[in-house]
């Protein structure tokens, strides 16, 4: 199905034809006939990022009357930074038609506001709070709104605007339609819906309060004093992430974002203490990824509508756990895929169990990465990024001569060594005595259930102990990507994609692991496979073991350091007092 198949008007169609809109999404096909055609309320349930904004806003702005300067439309989200994307959208969705959109919300001089709305707006986009100052202030009349939309309304209500939603829909004529969309469907939503809609009809996109099915939900299980130098080697491990990280208080988001900044991380507080003009600037370096790091609180993160968030890291689980769909909704949008990090410690299993029944999706329980593991993805990562530079020759070659003479008389690999260590020896020396931060589930034992679902694809990407890890000679700059990668894994080796774990696709090369039961099959079958045309050199780069695996944990070997920083004896210095992360390049990775 195409949007010219919707029923939309012309002048609609070709704006979003402007944008680059091609297909409707779900939401977007089974929502905009409906809403075009029938006088009716309705209710639309789809998870965040699935194109819910133009769900309304294309029949909305398709529906209002040219030229009206009273308000025909009228939608109501949780935030500031959700009203002015909207409003953006709407005005983007209309602007070869003659109507007007206005967006008020708090924050900002109300008497600007008020201006705007007497110049004329045949739409408004509004937070409730400051709509509800405009009206008792006579500055807005709802009285000819014909269509109310209540978007993110399960957000809205957590945030405790239930008694101004009340307020602005009793001020709106009773023949109004409302349009109601959500991503969840909790006992307050359903009760708008009862004492404000008439017989509407309901549309759900998965099942009520599911999550999204590309989002991969991974736990890991960690002692409570090790929870921040947890959260540090999941970033590490991921150095190109842009992501959320979700903690409960304003003190403790405060606290998690100075120790990030402290470390080196380009990482940023977001939450209600911040000035509008503070909150402002995290998001414009959030949304420009000068932060690639967002440490929020869930009300604070309200309304954040970022695309291309790779993660989503849980440092405390929600205290209501309808709150996590919300969360963990933050990445995987438009299709994309992402990862939904969880810490808890021993005594919080039962919560992950509750979790899964409300979203409809089961966790995998993840392995907090070895330090190995880390710096050898950082490792690569630093090399990848030397070899995929660009080069500036005439920029440089005035120089070459002296710096041509200043390494005379070394090798290759001293070379090598030299710069290696110059960007990266204190991240070495920070992991070189850490340990092993995996704890165990209290009060259960082992997870039966989990530990068979590590042993499958989809562990998350973390480095599992039954596979083995393969070096290719191919990278983006080549056009590979994960599906090319894994079509020549299975085509020459006659394996299947559950056989292959984590892909890790660099600019000039990139990683896979397969199950240790096959890495001598991927050896000779794979290597010198052809990819477009290029041959594809395969050599392993680590074969795991489980005994040794095992005896790793147990303390390492007799007599020996623990240099690669996997004994369990080992005190971790990555948290609290210990020493400072070092600042790892890759972190400023845009």
């Amino acid at each position: 199905m195409t949007f010219k198949d919707l029923g939309l008007r012309s002048e609609v169609l070709t704006a979003i034809e402007e944008l680059g809109f091609n297909a409707p999404t779900p939401i977007q096909e089974k929502a905009i006939p409906h809403l075009l055609q029938e006088i009716s309320d309705f209710v639309g349930l789809a998870q965040t990022g699935t194109g819910k904004t133009a769900a309304f806003g294309l029949p909305l702005v398709s529906k209002v009357t040219e030229g009206n300067k009273k308000p025909q439309g009228l939608v109501i989200c949780p935030t500031r930074e959700l009203c002015l994307q909207i409003a953006g959208d709407l005005e983007q969705f209309g602007k070869h038609l003659n109507i007007r959109v206005v967006a008020v919300y708090g924050g900002t001089d109300i008497r600007k506001q008020m201006n705007e709305i007497k110049t004329g707006a045949t739409i408004v986009v509004a937070t409730p709070g400051r709509l509800v100052d405009l009206t008792n202030r006579k500055a807005i009349s709802l009285a000819e709104v014909e269509w109310v939309v209540l978007d993110e309304a399960d957000e809205m209500l957590n945030m405790g605007f239930k008694e101004d939603i009340d307020t602005i829909l009793e001020k709106t004529p009773d023949w109004k339609n409302v349009w109601l969309f959500s991503a969840t469907m909790p006992k307050e939503v359903a009760a708008i819906a009862k004492n404000y809609m008439d017989n509407p009809l309901e549309i759900a996109i998965g099942d009520k309060n599911s999550s999204n099915a590309n989002i991969n939900h991974i736990f890991f299980v960690i002692k409570e004093k090790d929870r921040y130098a947890a959260l540090k080697r999941l970033i590490d491990y991921n150095p190109n992430i842009y992501g959320l990280v979700f903690c409960r208080t304003r003190l403790e988001t405060a606290r998690v974002a100075e120790h990030l900044v402290k470390d080196g991380y380009n990482a940023e507080a977001l939450h209600g203490d911040l000035s509008q003009a503070q909150r402002d600037s995290v998001m414009g370096k959030f949304r420009s990824k000068t932060v690639q790091v967002l440490v929020a609180t869930d009300v604070a993160a309200r309304g954040i509508d970022v695309d291309n968030i790779t993660h989503v890291i849980n440092y405390n689980l929600p205290d209501e756990v309808e709150n996590y769909t919300h969360r963990s909704g933050r990445t995987a949008r438009a299709g994309r895929s992402g990862e939904s990090l969880v810490l808890i410690n021993g005594k919080e299993h039962y919560k992950i169990k509750a979790i899964e029944k409300i979203i409809g999706a089961e966790f995998t329980k993840g392995h907090i990465p070895e330090p190995k593991e880390i710096c050898e993805i950082q490792l690569m990562n630093l090399v990848d990024k030397v070899i995929s530079a660009e080069v500036k020759e005439n920029d440089i070659e005035e120089f070459l001569p002296l710096i041509m003479n200043e390494f005379e008389g070394m090798s290759k690999e001293d070379i090598v060594k030299r710069f290696i260590s110059t960007e990266f020896n204190r991240f070495l020396e920070y992991y070189e005595r850490a340990g092993d931060l995996n704890a165990k589930i209290e009060k259960g034992g082992s997870d039966e259930r989990s530990s068979r679902r590590d042993r499958k694809r989809g562990d998350g990407g973390y480095r599992d102990e039954n596979k083995s890890r393969f070096f290719v000679s191919l990278g983006r700059k080549d056009g590979l990507n994960p599906g090319g990668l894994l079509r020549v894994i299975c085509d020459s080796t006659g394996l299947t994609s559950k056989d292959v774990g984590r892909i890790d696709i660099l600019g000039a090369f990139s990683f896979f692991e397969v199950d240790n039961e096959h890495s001598d099959l991927v050896t000779k079958k794979a290597n010198g496979a052809l990819y477009e045309g290029k041959t594809v050199k395969v050599e392993i780069t680590s074969k795991n073991d489980k005994k040794k695996s095992s005896d790793r944990r147990g303390g390492g070997r007799p007599g020996g350091r623990s240099g690669s920083g996997s004994g369990s004896n080992s005190r971790s210095r990555s948290g609290g007092g210990g020493k400072s992360a070092p600042r790892s390049r890759s972190r400023n990775r845009k």
